[in-house]
């Protein structure tokens, strides 16, 4: 509920703003140490993406009002926009986007790293795990670039809008697919703002669709074995 969000907003400015704020059974403020608000801004950044990680990727919806709140203390606090991508280019190459390639000297469970996966006890983590987070913080990136803090200043601009979304997917379609990973984060990205840019692009949008759908697509099913399937078909019948 807007009530509710707007009370997570003003708790994390007032936080950043240097106000003291009740927190855990404590009042705490980002003036108590030199380096406070360098420190809460890095950790707010890196919580926002780990919302995406987790919340998102198990709660679709939650992308919207995360991402909200995220976009308007980025429009307040441009600092914490900065860190906010950091830590998501960093999580999740494929925000930028970018397939990470394999370099001479660089051991598979590293590699395994760069791509995003979590490695634990050179044990790493399940395919379908990995997909899910890294749909999650497409998600999330997808929903911050739509929306704007609604309560703020009506002419302020949005730190980071719809032209990054334009960006990220003419950038996706210069690249070579990655079987699994291409298909499914272009369909994540498009079900949560492919309306907003259409509505915002409108004949230019539909040119990328029909060239989506008509040179990009083959050129995913090219490279997908039987068992990867899922998320071409759902991607093929989403863009259909």
């Amino acid at each position: 509920a807007g009530s509710k969000l707007k009370e997570i907003f003003d708790k994390i400015s007032n936080l950043l703003s240097g106000k003291p704020v009740h927190c855990g059974g404590q009042t705490v403020s980002v003036t108590q140490h030199p380096q406070g608000l360098d420190f809460v801004y890095y950790k707010l950044a890196e919580k926002f993406v780990r919302q995406g990680e987790e919340e998102v990727a198990s709660h679709h919806e939650a992308a919207f009002p995360i991402a909200v709140v995220a976009s308007g203390i980025w429009e307040m606090y441009p600092r914490v926009g900065d860190l906010l991508l950091a830590h998501l280019h960093r999580k999740c190459p494929y925000s930028v986007p970018f397939y990470p390639a394999m370099k001479e000297g660089t051991s598979v469970e590293e590699y395994r790293r760069m791509l995003g996966y979590r490695v634990k006890n050179s044990t790493v983590e399940d395919q379908d795990n990995f997909l899910k987070r890294m749909s999650g913080m497409i998600r999330l990136y997808a929903a911050i670039i739509q929306l704007q803090w609604p309560y703020g200043d009506k002419e302020g601009t949005h730190p980071h809008g719809l032209n990054y979304g334009w960006r990220w997917l003419a950038h996706i379609l210069n690249m070579e697919p990655l079987a699994d990973v291409t298909a499914t984060i272009l369909f994540d990205f498009l079900e949560v703002c492919g309306n907003s840019l259409m509505k915002q692009y409108q004949a230019q949008f539909w040119k990328m669709m029909l060239l989506l759908q008509d040179d990009y697509i083959p050129r995913i099913e090219a490279i997908t074995s039987s068992g990867q399937m899922g998320s071409l078909m759902r991607l093929k019948q989403f863009v259909e």
